[in-house]
């Protein structure tokens, strides 16, 4: 059980019903996590803005995917680690191998690579980057354009890690246990 309130979406009106309604048509299901930040429209709001600009962002699906998985096995977060290998698999149609190759920031293709191992770099400095991690992502052909979209995706996901690990977000899609807990 979580330790926020999940919000039933049924008693839900106003700007609240307005959000959950959004999140359906985003996702086809209202998952736990927006049922919790619920009880906050401006945290739900929050959340959903931020995925739908960024889908509509210049990195496709399958690298947003990828750092979404390296994020949340990084930060130790079981529910995003589940929920994003879901989304992987069925939505991004990523192969196993790129799912599991991508829990550990890293990637068989080299461009791919590059935008995750930057991903590691931001995470493990805390944005704190060096000029050659920058250098390293451009000269695999990321603009700077997609390295601040690279960004705004580990941002999003610490976000989201670090509040379904607060909550103790009931994982709602098949359970994927991580490969080494977060300290």
């Amino acid at each position: 059980m979580s330790r926020l309130t999940t919000f039933d979406p049924a008693q839900a009106t106003g700007e609240t019903r307005e959000l959950l309604d959004a999140t359906q048509r985003t996702f086809g299901v209202i998952p736990n996590t927006a049922k919790i930040l619920a009880s906050s429209p401006a945290a739900l709001k929050t959340w959903l803005e931020s995925i739908r600009a960024l889908a509509a962002g210049q990195l496709d699906p399958g690298l947003r995917e990828r750092i979404a998985l390296g994020v949340a096995e990084t930060n130790g977060c079981e529910y995003c680690l589940s929920g994003h290998t879901y989304v992987a698999k069925h939505m991004a149609h990523l192969s196993d191998q790129a799912i599991e190759e991508s829990r550990r920031l890293s990637s068989a293709d080299p461009k791919v690579d590059a935008a995750l191992s930057f991903t590691r770099a931001v995470l493990e400095t805390r944005g704190g980057v060096s000029d050659a991690d920058v250098e390293q992502v451009r000269a695999a052909g990321y603009s700077d354009g997609e390295i601040a979209e690279i960004i705004a995706h580990v941002a999003l996901n610490v976000l989201t890690n670090y509040f379904n690990k607060v909550a103790d977000t009931e994982v709602d899609f098949p359970r994927v246990a991580l490969a080494v807990r977060a300290a």
